[in-house]
């Protein structure tokens, strides 16, 4: 065998086998990325509905983690409340951008429905369920959307309009 021929014959072992070898490496080590940044994603979103949980706790007066909501609230609370509220939209529409699609795989149907929990908790509260007309203004349609079904799926009834 001469130089010609080892070449043609090392030309074609990587056309055949080393090409789509490399090629099946970085797909599969691109999915892996993908999969990272869809995990580190859903971290931040975790870290801040920690975070919102510890203002909660710092507002215990407004008994926010209790099933029923606050009797005869103050116009102070009310004010302190609505603005929790407002955090608390602001963080579901994120996750919901973030997290949620039509079509999820088996680890991001996990992790969403983390938040579709949350939202259902939340929606089964007297007084955000009687707030979200106002709290909906100016979200995303499909957030608006998703989120006027799971309150109508908990409560019964639909959400009223602002």
């Amino acid at each position: 065998m001469d130089v010609k021929d080892a070449f043609e014959l090392a030309s074609f072992v990587v056309t055949v086998v080393a090409l789509p070898f490399a090629v099946w490496v970085f797909l599969v080590e691109q999915r892996k990325e993908r999969e990272n940044e869809e995990e580190e994603a859903y971290q931040h979103l975790s870290d801040a509905y920690n975070h919102f949980l510890e203002i909660v706790l710092n507002n215990a007066d407004l008994q926010l983690r209790t099933n029923s909501a606050l009797p005869n609230p103050t116009p102070e609370q009310n004010e302190r409340m609505l603005v929790i509220f407002d955090m608390l939209m602001s963080l579901f529409e994120r996750a919901y951008l973030v997290a949620h699609k039509e079509r999820m795989s088996g680890a991001e149907q996990r992790r969403w429905n983390s938040w579709d929990d949350y939202m259902r908790e939340w929606c089964r509260r007297d007084d955000f369920y009687n707030t979200l007309p106002v709290l909906l203004r100016g979200e995303d349609a499909a957030f608006q959307n998703y989120l006027r079904r799971v309150a109508q799926e908990e409560r019964g009834s639909p959400i009223l309009t602002a």
